[in-house]
């Protein structure tokens, strides 16, 4: 009995002495916001359709980000596969075989 009061002490005085440990470092405030988090930038799916069918180009992803309010366009090229994390300020384009663009959504 008295042994298992001593390993009993010795571990409450070895978990005393452990400390907690490092919170994860913090990026600086001035940092661009992870994860999708665009300030001032949501992309609204209300009037993007009206480029499906036509050809892609500079032009049309300047169009299309100013229409939306997205920050940012991923072009999906046939047969591609992509990743699943959802970004609300970014327009998702698939294009077919020939760079025409075939549906959009925000993702």
């Amino acid at each position: 009995m008295t042994g298992q009061i001593a390993i009993g002490a010795a571990t409450l005085l070895l978990a005393a002495c452990a400390t907690a440990p490092a919170p994860a470092p913090q990026p600086p405030a001035d940092s661009p916001p992870q994860h999708g988090a665009t300030p001032g930038h949501r992309c609204d799916p209300v009037n993007i359709q009206q480029f499906v069918g036509q050809q892609k180009s500079d032009a049309v992803e300047q169009n299309m980000l100013r229409v939306s309010g997205a920050s940012t366009v991923r072009w999906v090229p046939p047969n591609t596969a992509i990743t699943m994390e959802f970004r609300y300020d970014r327009l998702t384009v698939y294009l077919d075989s020939r760079g025409v663009i075939d549906r959009i959504s925000c993702s």
